[in-house]
């Protein structure tokens, strides 16, 4: 299951625009970039996985279209629990791979599927597993011991087949409970791992997915200076980006120049300052 549901807040106004999901990294959007990765582990129709919508959930449900099944939640988003137990009916009895569509991983020498194979190797069915990264430094509320929550979880069915339909997460009503019973098992993701939801993080996750240099669609119409960029189909630039993203159909004029921030349109530019390494 994909979770595609959430508002992103903390993106605004980015998501007035788009749901966090359909933002682009790297000009694909991070549901594909889910739905690609679970698609390479064998979860490839709609019996086989899922992708919950609710804000701006028509836009989600068009991208996916027949590609995976759809629990389209009324009114506000359910949160990751809520969301779980919105799909009981489907899971039915199964084990569930649980994945945030707007984490962003990338793992040196291993294509997406297989860097988080070991999530799922040797797998019993009875405990719940995180992926997780190592992180330095005095542990953080939200840390698993040394590891801090990589976008994936695997639940056993005993662990969702009594979860409420209701507004909850994950954190609290299966992997803490997991924890404190000796049920939990942290399995290592030692790539990059960002959740992309504040502007400074969706940029990092961008031009991490650049490779350290600018990447512009084919479609796109550049005639400035880019340095370490993101250009998105469709959009022109004149002006200058240095370490900035253009989405699709973007304009930037001659006379502009961007530095740590993303341009949607022609005219909203919403600004991304680097923060300091977090172990990430």
């Amino acid at each position: 299951m994909v979770l595609a549901a959430g508002e992103g807040r903390r993106l605004r106004p980015l998501t007035a625009h788009l749901p966090k999901a359909l933002c682009p990294v790297g000009n694909v959007p991070l549901l594909d970039r889910a739905l690609d990765r679970v698609s390479a582990l064998g979860f490839d129709t709609p019996a086989t996985v899922a992708v919950n919508a609710c804000y701006l959930g028509d836009q989600v449900v068009r991208h996916v279209g027949g590609r995976a099944a759809l629990s389209v939640e009324p009114g506000d988003p359910l949160g990751t629990s809520g969301g779980v137990a919105n799909l009981r009916n489907w899971i039915d009895g199964r084990g569930v791979l649980v994945g945030n569509a707007d984490a962003y991983l990338a793992a040196p020498g291993a294509p997406p599927g297989p860097d988080i194979a070991a999530l799922l190797a040797g797998w019993d069915g009875t405990t719940v597993r995180l992926l997780g990264q190592p992180v330095d430094g005095p542990p953080r509320p939200g840390d698993f011991g040394r590891y801090r929550f990589a976008g994936f979880s695997l639940l056993p069915w005993a662990r969702v087949r009594d979860l409420p339909v209701e507004p909850a997460e994950l954190v609290r009503t299966v992997w803490r409970p997991a924890e404190a019973a000796g049920e939990l098992e942290v399995v290592e993701f030692s790539g990059r791992y960002l959740d992309t939801g504040t502007p400074a993080d969706y940029l990092a996750a961008n031009l991490h997915a650049a490779g350290g240099g600018s990447l512009v669609d084919p479609t796109a119409e550049v005639t400035g200076e880019l340095r370490a960029a993101v250009v998105g189909a469709g959009a022109v630039v004149r002006g200058t980006l240095h370490r900035c993203v253009v989405w699709p159909g973007g304009l930037v004029r001659a006379d502009e120049h961007l530095t740590d921030a993303v341009r949607v349109g022609a005219g909203l530019t919403v600004p991304a300052p680097a923060v300091p390494a977090s172990g990430r």
